[in-house]
C-alpha cells in the first residue's frame, strides 16, 4: 500500500482477533475504517509462539460468535496456524479493509484542525479516530535478575520453538504459568532434564464432571468479572490444551513425570542460582484454587439439579514429590548439567509510536472499557480491558463491540448540521 495521503474516519492499528473483531463491528455500523497489519493477519499465532502451541480453549469457545471451526470436533482445541487460518478466513467473510505489510511509526493528534496525523512505512494518513489493537504480547520481558554468563543460552519463552533449537543438556524453565508449563513439559517429555521455577498462580481442572473449564467460569460468572481479586495481580494462570486436553496442569504430576519443581527464581550469582522457599505454598495456593472451583462447581450443579456425573477422582492429590519434600534452594548451573534458560516471564505493552495523552504515569493506557483519556484514541485486546475474558478471542468480540458503539456515537454527533446551514 504506497499512499501520497489517506483521509478516513477510523484507523485500526493491528490485524489480530481484537483488530478483525474491531471492524466487523464497524463495518456492521457502517463507520469508514482502514486497518493496517505490518505483518502478516494474526501474525503472532503463527510465527509469535512454539511450534506445537494450540488453544487454550476447546473450539466451542475460542471463537467469534459468527464463524465455527471447519473440520473440528467443537471439543477439539485448535493447532495455532489453524486459529491464524480462522481469522483469515472471518476477515474476508465481511471483507475487512485489511492493508499488511504497512507499519506505523507515530501517531500524533493534529493541533491546527481535528484528529490525528498517522505515519506509516507507506505514507501518511489523517484519521479522526485511532483503534489501537496491538494486544498485550507486544515487548517479552526479561527481568534484570537475568545472568550474563558465557555457554548458558536465554530466550524468552516468545523465541522458543521446539527443543531441537537448544544446545543439548538441562534447562531451566522461569515461569510457570501456561507457556512455561507447557514447553516445560515438551522439554521434559523431549529428554532433556528440566527445572521449573514455580510461582504463584491459578490452576483450574481442565474438566471437571463432564464440562470444561472454561463452561463452568462461564456459568460462575467469572469470566465477567470486572476486576481483579485483591493479591492477584501477579497471578497468572496454568492451563493447557496440549495432548488433546487430556489432563489439568498438575505440578506434583509434572514432578513425577521427572521435572523438577522449584520456587521462586531469586537471583544468580558466580554461576548458581537462588531460589525462594516458597515452592510449598505456592503449589498449595495453586491447589486452593483448584479445589475452590470444584466446590463451586459441586454447589451449582445442586442448585441447578443438573445431572452431571460425580468424580470423586479429582478430589485426590499425588504425594508430594522430593522436589516438594525437600525443596532445592540453591542449584550451581553447571554441576545440574543446564545449558538453557527460558524466561516465561510475560510481555508488556509498547506504544512508543502512540504519541498522544492516553497513559498513566507507568505509561499504561488510562482507559475506561477500552475508551482512552484521550478523545479519539482507544485500546482493545487488553487484558482486564472489560472484563476477565477480555483477552479470550471471545471477549476480545464483545469488547470490540462496546467501543465500536461508542465510535459510531462519536460520527453521529460529529456529523450534525445545523439546519439553517444545511
Amino acid at each position: 500500500m504506497t499512499v501520497d495521503k489517506i483521509e478516513i474516519d477510523t484507523l485500526i492499528i493491528g490485524a489480530g482477533q481484537a483488530g478483525i473483531a474491531m471492524s466487523e463491528h464497524l463495518s456492521n455500523l457502517k463507520v469508514p475504517h482502514l486497518v493496517l497489519e505490518r505483518n502478516r493477519i494474526a501474525e503472532q499465532w503463527r510465527t509469535g509462539r512454539w511450534d506445537s502451541l494450540v488453544a487454550n480453549g476447546p473450539a466451542w469457545h475460542d471463537r467469534f460468535p459468527g464463524l465455527e471451526f471447519e473440520d473440528h470436533d467443537p471439543d477439539a482445541f485448535v493447532a495455532k496456524e489453524q486459529v491464524a487460518d480462522y481469522f483469515v478466513a472471518y476477515s474476508e467473510k465481511f471483507n475487512a479493509p485489511i492493508r499488511t505489510g504497512v507499519e506505523v511509526k507515530k501517531v500524533e493528534r493534529n493541533t491546527d484542525r481535528p484528529g490525528f496525523t498517522i505515519e506509516t512505512s507507506e505514507g501518511i494518513i489523517e484519521a479522526n479516530r485511532v483503534v489501537a489493537a496491538t494486544g498485550p504480547f507486544q515487548r517479552p520481558v526479561i527481568p534484570p535478575i537475568a545472568p550474563v554468563y558465557e555457554g548458558i543460552t536465554q530466550i524468552h519463552s516468545d523465541a522458543y520453538r521446539n527443543p531441537a533449537q537448544l544446545p543439548e543438556g538441562g534447562v531451566l524453565v522461569v515461569g510457570a504459568g501456561s507457556s512455561g508449563v507447557q514447553i516445560a513439559d515438551e522439554l521434559q517429555r523431549a529428554g532433556r532434564q528440566v527445572h521449573l521455577s514455580v510461582g504463584a498462580h491459578d490452576r483450574p481442572p481442565r474438566s471437571y464432571r463432564n464440562r470444561d473449564f472454561v463452561w463452568w467460569l462461564g456459568v460462575l460468572g467469572e469470566w465477567d468479572a470486572e476486576a481483579m481479586k485483591p493479591g492477584t495481580e501477579h497471578v497468572t494462570i496454568a492451563v493447557t490444551g496440549a495432548h488433546g486436553g487430556n489432563g489439568t496442569v498438575d505440578f506434583r504430576a509434572l514432578a513425577h513425570q521427572g521435572i523438577t519443581l522449584v520456587g521462586l527464581t531469586e537471583s544468580f550469582n558466580q554461576g548458581s542460582v537462588k531460589f525462594k522457599p516458597n515452592l510449598v505454598e505456592n503449589v498449595g495456593r495453586g491447589d486452593k484454587n483448584y479445589l475452590d472451583l470444584l466446590d463451586a462447581a459441586d454447589a451449582y450443579i445442586e442448585r441447578n439439579n443438573l445431572d452431571l456425573p460425580e468424580e470423586p477422582e479429582a478430589r485426590k492429590m499425588l504425594p508430594d514429590p522430593e522436589c516438594m519434600t525437600n525443596p532445592v534452594l540453591e542449584l550451581n548451573l553447571t554441576e545440574a548439567g543446564i545449558t538453557s534458560i527460558i524466561w516465561a516471564t510475560g510481555f508488556a505493552v509498547d506504544y512508543n509510536w502512540l504519541k498522544v495523552n492516553a497513559f498513566d504515569e507507568a505509561g499504561k493506557p488510562a482507559h475506561q472499557r477500552g475508551v482512552s483519556t484521550e478523545p479519539g484514541v482507544y485500546f482493545v485486546g487488553l487484558p482486564w480491558l472489560s472484563r476477565r475474558g477480555s483477552t479470550f478471542i471471545w471477549g476480545v468480540w464483545h469488547d470490540a463491540k462496546h467501543i465500536a458503539d461508542h465510535i459510531a456515537t462519536q460520527l453521529k454527533y460529529s456529523a450534525y448540521r445545523d439546519p439553517s446551514q444545511r
